[in-house]
């Protein structure tokens, strides 16, 4: 029975990861898909603007209580800590949320970093196809490093440790 029990473990152990790598449309060591993106100040950029960068990006939703529990952590131990580190950027996208929901989103919660918006996912579709919030870690060739699906305060240790091994 012991082994029965250790096996079926193991099994939905296997099961769940593979479940979280379907719903990912990228993996770790492919180049990032390229996107492009408006920044609040109305100017166009891109991911491939960035090369030479760390580039954390983060989806999220306003109504979705794993990412309300992920965002002031953000604030306070990502971009609290590496605003000022020229080798650092971070780019968290509203999936399906424009302007009219993403500025009162700010006003409200006091938050500082870049919050844009993906209205019709077309960023996220470019690395899954569903399940927020979701970090995803580019290094400074384009690679992709990191990638994290959910929230729990073990899965944040282990994204604020690559990027303390990478920006520090």
């Amino acid at each position: 029975m012991k082994y029965m029990f250790l096996f079926l473990i193991s099994f939905l152990r296997a099961f769940s990861y593979a479940q979280d790598q379907q719903e990912w449309l990228v993996k770790i060591g492919d180049k990032a898909p390229d996107f492009s993106f408006t920044l609040a100040d109305s100017s166009l950029k891109n991911l491939q603007d960035y090369k030479g960068k760390v580039v954390l990006i983060n989806f999220f939703a306003t109504w979705c209580p794993p990412c309300r529990k992920e965002l002031p952590r953000v604030q306070k131990e990502i971009y609290d800590r590496y605003k000022t580190n020229k080798k650092f950027e971070l780019f968290v996208f509203g999936r399906e949320e424009n302007w009219d929901k993403l500025r009162p989103f700010i006003e409200k919660t006091g938050y500082t970093f870049p919050i844009l918006p993906d209205v019709k996912r077309e960023i996220f579709s470019k690395y899954a196809n569903s399940g927020i919030p979701r970090n995803v870690v580019v290094d400074e060739e384009g690679k992709i490093i990191y990638l994290s699906l959910g929230y729990t305060e073990e899965e944040f240790d282990k994204l604020l440790e690559v990027l303390d091994k990478r920006l520090n």
